[in-house]
């Protein structure tokens, strides 16, 4: 290609506040329709927004984990534009003052770190959602939406491919997650990002002229329509055409997007300062309060796993790259457990499994990941009763021990059963019971494995293979 490619995200978030920014009703997802809205949120005549004061502090958490520097003065502003959506045809947002500006996130990328400006973070409220109805050929409108708390997070053109965006993306998703100012559920609508593309040939300096796809909700859209529009842009150019400055949507299952209308410029909000809500003044204790109050991120946790817990970068990695799986990890070393143990149970059946059933929830505590390896360790059962064990867990939540006495999977320990066993193994197996004689060494493991069979895999598998070697000895 004779193009150079270049990007910029804006990732607007859902924060997880209990309340909505400017009243008090829920943000609760779902929910039957215009049940979680007011007079306030629908903007009745009469009514005063009141700012919710924790989403002041999950923005300034945002910002300052991802670098940001958090303004001690910043305000509200009207940001004026008219949908069916947004009752009172204005939506409160920030404009020239916003609360975080001047930030980066690193991400990672074919093996190199690569830095990823943020211009600004700023706070603004939602709104509704239009429900089409196909047969009536109307639609209709939902307002439970309205005024649930956003944060818009703007990055520089700093992306130079479709996989450079998806990895900003997820990096950003990663950090909102670890600080717990937001659950990121795309499926919900929780983040969801618009793609700013341009081309420009390869090494002109000024940028060429930019399209916006809006409301990208999956890794995979946000990857598929950038590729898609370099496509479509270097078609348009190849042939001496000239690219629009539009808003286009993404047609995910198509494949394809559509122009939408000429992209507005910000002069054509008539944005100015919100009369009904007080500048937000931030005082530098209260900002460090809040940095303070940060939990550890996931790159710090990935150096705290090798350097202290002595695992593998791969292994920190892959825990680190969900808050649920690290959290579930450190709990299950905090409980007790061997940390390369928990982490190869969780790579292996506990991600697995996850995946199995699509979902990022794990019914149960790392402590109980921990009684699990313990039985193992004791010889009360054997690694794949264990498999079996951890499989139930996740299903229903039981613990180790209940699920192992509800179904009998103790480990056949009697030496006087697991010898007759073993006879009627070296009986049913001459040719196996030669092989070994002969010298073959593997041959014992097939005729471990006709024990465990026997035993249903409950056999105490050391005991198993000591009675094993000591009666083939004497056959000798």
């Amino acid at each position: 290609m004779n193009y150079e490619v270049v990007i910029g995200l804006e990732i607007h978030v859902e924060l997880a506040t209990k309340s909505k920014i400017f009243c008090g009703c829920t943000t609760k997802f779902g929910g039957e329709i215009n049940t979680h809205c007011c007079p306030i949120c629908t903007s009745m005549p009469g009514t005063l927004p009141v700012m919710n004061e924790r989403v002041v502090e999950f923005a300034a958490k945002a910002g300052l984990a991802m670098n940001c520097e958090i303004a001690n003065f910043s305000k509200m502003d009207r940001k004026n534009y008219f949908y069916p959506d947004l009752p009172k045809a204005y939506q409160i947002s920030q404009f020239d003052l916003p609360i975080c500006k001047g930030g980066y996130v690193d991400i990672e990328i074919e093996g190199k770190t690569k830095r990823i400006g943020i211009t600004r973070i700023h706070m603004e409220e939602d709104a509704g959602k239009l429900l089409h109805d196909q047969w009536e050929k109307g639609s209709l409108v939902d307002y439970n939406r309205c005024g649930v708390p956003l944060i818009e997070i703007v990055s520089e053109p700093d992306m130079r491919s479709p996989e450079e965006a998806r990895a900003y993306a997820e990096k950003v998703r990663l950090i909102l997650q670890y600080t717990g100012v937001s659950d990121c559920k795309m499926q919900e609508g929780s983040l969801r990002a618009d793609v700013n593309l341009s081309l420009r040939p390869i090494g002109q300096k000024k940028f060429g002229t930019r399209t916006e796809m809006k409301n990208l909700n999956s890794f995979r859209a946000i990857l598929r329509a950038a590729e898609s529009e370099i496509q479509r842009q270097s078609r348009v150019l190849d042939e001496g055409g000239v690219i629009t400055q539009e808003t286009r949507r993404w047609d995910d299952d198509e494949g394809k997007s559509y122009a939408m209308r000429n992209k507005e410029e910000a002069h054509d909000y008539r944005y100015f300062p919100e009369p009904d809500l007080v500048p937000i003044e931030l005082t530098d204790e209260t900002i460090n309060k809040y940095r303070e109050s940060l939990p550890e991120l996931s790159h710090e946790r990935v150096k705290r796993y090798i350097h202290k817990l002595g695992i593998p970068e791969y292994d920190a990695s892959l825990i680190t790259a969900s808050v649920k799986t690290a959290d579930f990890f450190d709990d299950t070393v905090n409980s007790g457990a061997d940390p390369k143990t928990a982490s190869n149970w969780i790579m292996g059946n506990l991600m697995r499994l996850m995946k199995e059933v699509n979902t990022e929830d794990i019914p149960f505590g790392g402590e109980m990941l921990h009684e699990l390896i313990g039985l193992i360790e004791k010889g009360a059962i054997s690694n794949n009763i264990a498999k079996t064990v951890f499989a139930e867990m996740f299903r229903t939540g039981k613990t180790p021990l209940e699920i192992v006495k509800e179904k009998g999977l103790e480990v056949v320990s009697d030496a006087g059963e697991l010898g007759q066993i073993v006879d009627k193994i070296i009986s049913a197996n001459s040719k196996s019971v030669e092989d070994y004689l002969g010298g073959k060494q593997k041959a014992i493991g097939f005729l471990m494995g006709q024990v465990m069979k026997e035993t249903k895999g409950k056999a105490n598998p050391p005991m198993v293979n000591k009675l094993l070697r000591d009666k083939l000895e004497l056959l000798k």
